[in-house]
C-alpha cells in the first residue's frame, strides 16, 4: 500500500456527495478502525476534490503527513451549506463500506465547516466520540444536545467573518450545563484558525483518547 493514499470517491446516487479517503499506512480491512471526518470551508465547495486538500486533514496528508485513523473529507455542492441530513445519510452509507469503529468517530471542521460540526453534532451526538470545531458557532439552545460530547473548540480572537463570540457563547452554555468542553483561543489570529490547530499534534491524541 501506498505510504500516503488519499483516494477520491464519487459518490454516484441520489446524494449527489464526492468525498476523499485516506487510509492509515498499515490499513488492514480485518479490523474496524477509528474515523475523522472534515468538514472544509466555503471555499471548497463545488465538484473539485483538489480544492477539498487546500486545508485541514487532507492538506496534511498531501504534505505526506500520517494519520493513525481513516479519514474522509466530502465535498459541499456549489451554492450550497452543508446539510445535516445528508451527511448523516452519507455517514450511514459509508459505514456499510469499510470497517469502522462505530465508538471512535470523530468530527471536525472550519469556518462552514466549523458550523456544520456543531449542527450535525447537536442533531446526533449519538454518532460521534468528540468533535473540534474551529471558527464556527450554532444556537445556544442546541448546548443540552452536546453537553455530553467531548468538545474542544477553536476560534481566533481577531476574527471579522465569524465572530469569536459564535463559540463563545457555545462554550459557556455548554460549560455551565457540566459539559465536557475547553477552548483554545488564539489571541493574534482572524479567520484562519485551522493551520495552528491541524498542525498541534495534540489534537489528534486528544481524539484517540475518547470512545463512546
Amino acid at each position: 500500500m501506498e505510504e500516503v493514499r488519499l483516494d477520491h470517491i464519487s459518490f454516484e446516487n441520489e446524494l449527489n456527495m464526492n468525498f476523499l479517503l485516506y487510509f492509515p499506512e498499515n490499513y488492514t480491512p480485518d479490523k474496524e478502525w477509528p474515523l475523522l471526518i472534515f468538514l472544509h470551508g466555503i471555499g471548497e465547495r463545488g465538484d473539485d476534490l483538489e480544492k477539498v486538500k487546500i486545508h485541514g486533514p487532507p492538506q496534511k496528508i498531501e504534505q505526506g503527513h500520517e494519520y493513525p485513523f481513516v479519514v474522509a473529507a466530502p465535498q459541499c455542492p456549489v451554492d450550497s451549506r452543508w446539510s445535516v441530513s445528508k451527511l448523516d445519510n452519507w455517514l450511514t452509507w459509508l459505514l456499510t463500506q469499510i470497517p469502522v469503529d462505530e465508538k471512535r468517530i470523530y468530527l471536525t471542521g472550519l469556518s462552514m465547516g466549523g458550523l456544520g460540526t456543531w449542527a450535525w453534532a447537536a442533531d446526533r451526538p449519538d454518532r460521534f466520540a468528540a468533535i473540534a470545531p474551529i471558527c464556527g458557532g450554532a444556537e445556544v439552545r442546541s448546548a443540552e444536545m452536546l453537553k455530553n460530547l467531548p468538545i474542544w473548540v477553536f476560534h481566533g480572537a481577531r476574527d471579522q467573518v465569524i465572530p469569536i463570540s459564535r463559540s463563545q457563547e457555545m462554550v459557556d452554555a455548554i460549560d455551565s450545563l457540566g459539559g465536557n468542553i475547553k477552548f483554545t483561543i488564539y489571541h493574534d489570529a482572524t479567520h484562519n484558525s485551522w493551520t495552528k490547530t491541524y498542525n498541534n499534534p495534540e489534537l489528534v491524541s486528544w481524539f484517540l483518547k475518547h470512545h463512546k
